[in-house]
């Protein structure tokens, strides 16, 4: 093990996992620790991507793959898309061998299935691993638990050490593994810079075999960035584009989102499907997000100094910060994360539901100035759905970035995001 490896909450989802499958897979973005997580319960690693074995390794994966499967329990195939076939031989392998921990699979790009692919269903878990919350870097002091909220816990404060500036360097710098801790700004922005190259001139090709325009590709995330954390559907996108000067058509702009999926650059965030009290139509749009907020400030070239200056398009950005991070928190607890919006306008920034039916909902805020706003349309969702059919929300939650978290007296919370943990 590593000793100087930073613990993650999903670490105690991939234990659970092993205790309970024959194999895991991880997936998620790449640089976002998915390896360094597994290698610490690993009796073996298996890394396809080794220059120096990696064409014998595919050739071994074509041949008879079950070679690569030899090793001590649990076996790391660490990117194991690159060899597709390894995916039928773990599967063939667990059922042979009838114990759980077996393998762990991890992979930064969803490969395309063929007809004889099996699902893996009842023999391969699956787990989505994303980059690090606030918490899990130590600029959130985790003094309101999520967890907690959801059982009904009433009797929590905090205070947040984290200013305005502090956020606008949190956005910029991100939750990548490589600079968790750093604090200088020149060194912190460059790994989202990096990645955002890296996606453009190798990784969304690689993603469905078809050679793309990096420049094309950078147009794109600039435009899904000026968007961020709003219902933009293709059109809209189409229309940026073609208002700063690109084109770009709308089958083209398809096939590029299908391909940046596949390589997890995106995050998109659900509607919520909920029961109301009236026939009000809900949207069913989700919202634009990237899997860390810091591929947009990379893909705009927006340093924390001009984050500052330009409030609306920071408070955007922090609502998605507050999105990765709410989901992160929510996943440790069999949770999900949606946003609601309905034909009357009434819009709420994010419900986060249980595999147990208990829902809450959370408003996001940066200031204080529009908190009041916020709780009335809590409040408001609160009256319009059906309690008869769900449950009452567990909580009701304005998360800022502001410094004190308390109960106010209508029962809504309010929370900085440098006090929220899992």
């Amino acid at each position: 093990m590593n000793p100087n490896y930073l613990t993650r909450i999903s670490d105690e989802k991939l234990k659970l996992f092993l205790r309970a499958k024959g194999a895991v897979l991880i997936e998620g973005p790449k640089w976002c620790g998915k390896t360094s997580s597994a290698e610490q319960l690993a009796g073996s690693v298996l890394y396809m991507q080794d220059p120096d074995k990696a064409a014998m390794n595919k050739a071994t994966a074509q041949s008879k793959p079950s070679l690569l499967l030899e090793g001590e329990t649990p076996r790391l195939l660490d990117e194991w898309q690159v060899a597709p076939e390894l995916w039928n031989a773990v599967r063939f392998a667990v059922d042979k061998r009838r114990a759980v921990g077996q393998f762990i699979l991890t992979g930064s790009v969803i490969p395309t299935r063929t007809d004889d692919m099996h699902t893996g269903t009842g023999r391969i878990a699956r787990m989505k691993m994303r980059t690090m919350s606030l918490y899990e870097t130590g600029d959130s002091n985790g003094a309101i638990s999520l967890e907690a909220l959801f059982d009904g816990a009433v009797d929590l404060d905090g205070k947040s050490e984290v200013s305005v500036e502090q956020y606008a360097f949190l956005i910029n710098r991100g939750g990548w593994p490589a600079v968790p801790h750093e604090t200088d700004e020149k060194i912190a922005l460059t790994v989202a810079a990096d990645y955002v190259e890296a996606v453009a001139n190798e990784d969304i090709s690689k993603a469905d075999g078809v050679e793309k325009d990096p420049d094309r590709v950078k147009a794109l995330l600039r435009a899904i960035s000026r968007h961020i954390s709003c219902e933009a559907k293709i059109t809209t996108l189409v229309n940026d584009l073609l208002a700063n000067d690109e084109s770009l058509s709308h089958v083209t702009i398809d096939s590029y989102l299908k391909a940046l999926n596949k390589i997890f650059v995106l995050d998109d965030l659900p509607a919520w499907s909920a029961k109301l009290r009236s026939k009000t139509a809900m949207r069913t749009t989700a919202k634009r997000h990237f899997t860390d907020p810091s591929i947009a400030t990379a893909a705009l070239r927006a340093t924390p100094k001009r984050l500052l200056s330009d409030f609306n398009t920071f408070g955007l950005l922090f609502e998605s910060l507050c999105i990765r991070d709410l989901r992160i928190y929510a996943d440790s607890i069999d949770g999900s994360v949606y946003h609601y919006r309905d034909k009357n306008g009434l819009e709420i920034d994010a419900v986060i539901q249980l595999a147990d039916g208990r829902w809450g909902a959370v408003e996001v805020k940066l200031g204080a100035g529009e908190v009041d706003k916020a709780c009335d349309n809590l409040l408001k969702l609160q009256k319009v759905v059906d309690t008869d059919k769900m449950n009452e929300p567990s909580f009701l939650m304005v998360l800022t970035g502001t410094e004190y978290a308390f109960q106010m007296k209508n029962g809504i919370w309010i929370v900085p995001l440098g006090c929220l943990k899992n």
